[in-house]
Formats: C-alpha cells, sequence, structure tokens
C-alpha cells in the first residue's frame, strides 16, 4: 500500500484524548500481538523525532508498517483497507504532535507512560515506551551507535536501554533494581529527561 509520506510542514491538529484511545484500541483489536500500544507508539514515534534523520531518508513505507506489526495481504491486519487509512492518518498526526511539541518547548514535552495511583503517590512505568522507543532504534542501529556511545547522550540513553532491552541480557543487579517499582520509578522519570537532549543534539547536528 501507499502511505502519504510525513510532512512537517503541514497543518496538523493534535490528536484529542478520544483520538487516542481509539488509536490504541485499534491497534490492540488486531490479530496477534505484535502491534504497538499506545505507549510503545508513543516511543517509536518519539525516537524518530530525536535520533537521527531518518524521517528524511525513510518513506512511510519503511516504518509506518512496524506500528501493526507489518503488512500482509490485501488489508490484512486491518479488517479494511479504510481502517488501516485510519490508523496511519491518526499516527501521522502525533508524529507531527510530537515534534512540534519538542520544537515549541521540549521541556514542555510529555510522553505517555503508564501511570499508577499507589497511597505514596504515582509510580510510573515507561517500559513499553521504551520497547517502543527501541524498535525505533533498530531501524538503523548503526546511526544510532554514536549517541549510545557519546559521553553525554549515552548515560542519558542508559534508562531507555534497561527498560526496554532484553531482560536476558541483563546482570543480576539490573534485574534486581528492574523487580523493584521505586527503581522502576526513577528508571521512567530518567527517560523522559533524556529526550529533551536528545533533541537539542539533533537540533545542533541539522
Amino acid at each position: 500500500m501507499d502511505y502519504p509520506d510525513y510532512n512537517p510542514a503541514l497543518d496538523s491538529p493534535p490528536l484529542s484524548d478520544e483520538e487516542l484511545d481509539s488509536l490504541d484500541q485499534l491497534l490492540q483489536a488486531l490479530p496477534g500481538d505484535t502491534a504497538m500500544n499506545i505507549e510503545g507508539l508513543d516511543g517509536y514515534l518519539t525516537a524518530l523525532v530525536v535520533g537521527p534523520p531518518l524521517l528524511q531518508r525513510l518513506r512511510s513505507a519503511d516504518w509506518l508498517p512496524v506500528v501493526w506489526g507489518g503488512d500482509g495481504s490485501g488489508s490484512a491486519p486491518f479488517a479494511s483497507q479504510k481502517q488501516r487509512k485510519r490508523a496511519a492518518v491518526l499516527v501521522l498526526r502525533h508524529l507531527h504532535a510530537i515534534h512540534q511539541q519538542l520544537q515549541r518547548d521540549a521541556d514542555a514535552w510529555e510522553p505517555v507512560f503508564s501511570v499508577a495511583e499507589t497511597p505514596d503517590g504515582e509510580l510510573v512505568d515507561a517500559e513499553d515506551w521504551c520497547i517502543g522507543f527501541l524498535q525505533a532504534v533498530a531501524l538503523d542501529s548503526e546511526a544510532w551507535a554514536p549517541l549510545f556511545d557519546d559521553a553525554t547522550l549515552g548515560p542519558a540513553l542508559v534508562p531507555i536501554a534497561l527498560l526496554g532491552g532484553d531482560d536476558s541480557t541483563l546482570g543480576d543487579a539490573d534485574r534486581e533494581r528492574l523487580a523493584d517499582p521505586a527503581e522502576r520509578d526513577a528508571l521512567s522519570r530518567a527517560v523522559a529527561d533524556a529526550v529533551p537532549l536528545l533533541h537539542a543534539r539533533a537540533g545542533a547536528s541539522a
């Protein structure tokens, strides 16, 4: 299928809360378990904005189907081409909203994280967001490698790698850290702090 390419100059309204919920429900209703949820999607799109300039080099058809686990024959995995088009449009609008917010005021940008209310306050868990972020990294890991090796950005990316990476590669200390809700909360909040740094680096390199 031909998908519209992302154009940051287009005037595109951000998704309402109802539209975000609708997109999440649409993706989660797809067959299989490879579609992203809205948190993973938010991380994926954020990485496309703040990382190496993949959006300028890739067509939408190269990265958009990753959101729902790839295209199949006909309209699959969607029930119809109309449903697929709606999903694509909503994803592109959310990408535009993230891009515009970071351009206007990166420090005011807010990710879509899982938040649990506890008697002691809110606990944030960015695991799904980080998994989505790393799926964007995987689109061109060689281009991302210098950022992970950078003296400033590398440490800032560690919480993303810990929360979203393969658990089987972790040592016992990191496993224990991830098993502690308070530690996961601290790592998740650190994830949010990394994005403005990445965005500033992307702007300086443009």
